[in-house]
């Protein structure tokens, strides 16, 4: 009854996660005769998860990812350019701390993507808002907003993220008007938000992607100083993984 009760007022109360484990913790405190304060402290870390983990679902849901890729689940079997422990500094998501771009270079299907979505995941369980942005995709919203006039709305929302993964940057040459775009996506952020990008060619060869060499000069600038950089081999991982199961 005792137990109804409390179970009870902690849903009234919105304290979902006190509320799911309440009779597991009174068991457990009955059986170890725990101190009271013991038995509180126990559930107030039982609501904190529980609003952590409610968060970060929501976090990963709103960030777009394209795949469930986990930190967990790279493959360091082989040498895929990449050794544990840097894969382990990596997660502990030190570059976001220290405000550094992180730039993922590799060929395709050497896991640029897969590692770039488990790092996203990672922030968003975090409590770190984060956005993936295909780049093609992200052009696409640009020129859409812009014919709609909501253009700096649109700005405004890509910078609420802390993180924006900026996906295959690179497989094409970009307009002056979606250079200028980046321009300022990237002048908003810049010492204060964070960009991770993916990309198949390397920094020193984006400056061709662009059709003026100053705002070429402007952008690579913004995401090179500073940054982070990780270099992908091995091969195509879908490859040896064969028909059975394909990661992003």
């Amino acid at each position: 009854m005792i137990v109804d009760q409390s179970k009870l007022a902690a849903h009234q109360l919105r304290l979902f996660g006190m509320h799911a484990n309440l009779e597991r913790r009174a068991n457990e405190a009955l059986t170890s005769q725990m101190h009271p304060l013991e038995f509180l402290r126990l559930l107030f870390e039982d609501e904190a998860l529980f609003r952590k983990e409610r968060v970060a679902k929501a976090l990963a849901t709103r960030a777009g990812f394209r795949s469930a890729a986990e930190v967990e689940d790279w493959d360091s079997t082989f040498d895929r350019g990449i050794p544990k422990p840097r894969l382990k500094e990596l997660a502990a998501l030190g570059f976001v701390a220290n405000k550094e771009n992180l730039l993922l270079f590799g060929k395709t299907g050497e896991g640029k993507s897969h590692l770039a979505v488990s790092l996203g995941r990672r922030l968003c369980a975090e409590g770190l808002q984060t956005m993936f942005l295909p780049v093609n995709h992200l052009f696409e919203e640009i020129a859409a907003a812009k014919a709609a006039g909501k253009y700096m709305h649109l700005l405004r929302q890509f910078n609420k993220a802390k993180v924006l993964i900026l996906d295959d940057f690179g497989l094409r040459s970009y307009t002056h008007d979606e250079a200028t775009a980046l321009v300022d996506l990237l002048e908003d952020r810049y010492q204060r938000g964070v960009v991770i990008v993916t990309s198949q060619v390397d920094h020193r060869g984006w400056l061709k992607l662009f059709e003026d060499p100053v705002v070429a000069e402007a952008i690579v600038d913004r995401l090179v100083n500073p940054s982070q950089r990780v270099v992908l081999k091995g091969g195509s991982y879908r490859e040896r993984l064969g028909p059975k199961k394909q990661p992003t």
